[in-house]
């Protein structure tokens, strides 16, 4: 199995505070999202990736787990962009159902893309609400002010953006799979 240059697999500060804020999906008006306090090993990655696309062949190298939804869609950060540190790669979503997609363009725009409520499940799924003019101060804005290095955007333009980078995410995804 290939290593990405300089992995060594720990939380950066940003997702780490996320995995302490409390989720509460709160019966579908929350977001569906369990954040983890470390990512996922290079094994279980991998053993996850091969089940996920039936694919023996492939590995998971180029994906960092860090939370799951509900039903166990896998919320991960895609080294999408050759050579570019784990803060600037783009996250992605692999759901439970073969859905996938990518969340944000980076770690700094996800922040901002969870600070409007929305979950990784439900920007692939639904894209992003319209934009709240007065979004409700919350813990997860706190640290998105506290760690992301981008201004804050809406949801849906940050999800947007990272749409139109990487167009043929689920296409690409899916030719790996058996």
């Amino acid at each position: 199995m290939t290593q990405t240059p300089g992995d060594d697999r720990r939380l950066p500060p940003a997702l780490a505070d996320v995995a302490r804020v409390g989720f509460d999906y709160d019966g579908g008006e929350g977001i569906d999202f369990e954040p983890y306090d470390a990512f996922d090993s290079a094994e279980e990655t991998t053993d996850w990736f091969r089940q996920w696309t039936g694919n023996p062949e492939v590995d998971g190298d180029a994906y960092r787990v860090f939370g799951q939804d509900g039903s166990g869609g896998l919320a991960a950060v895609w080294y999408g962009r050759p050579g570019r540190p784990l803060a600037g790669q783009p996250v992605v979503f692999l759901g439970s159902e073969g859905e996938s997609g990518v969340v944000a363009g980076n770690l700094s725009d996800f922040l901002w893309v969870l600070a409007d409520g929305v979950g990784p499940l439900e920007s692939v799924l639904y894209g992003a609400p319209e934009p709240r003019p007065s979004a409700p101060r919350t813990a997860l804005t706190e640290v998105a002010e506290r760690h992301a290095t981008t201004p804050r955007r809406p949801a849906r333009d940050i999800i947007a953006g990272a749409r139109a980078e990487f167009p043929t995410i689920a296409e690409d995804i899916d030719a790996l799979c058996r």
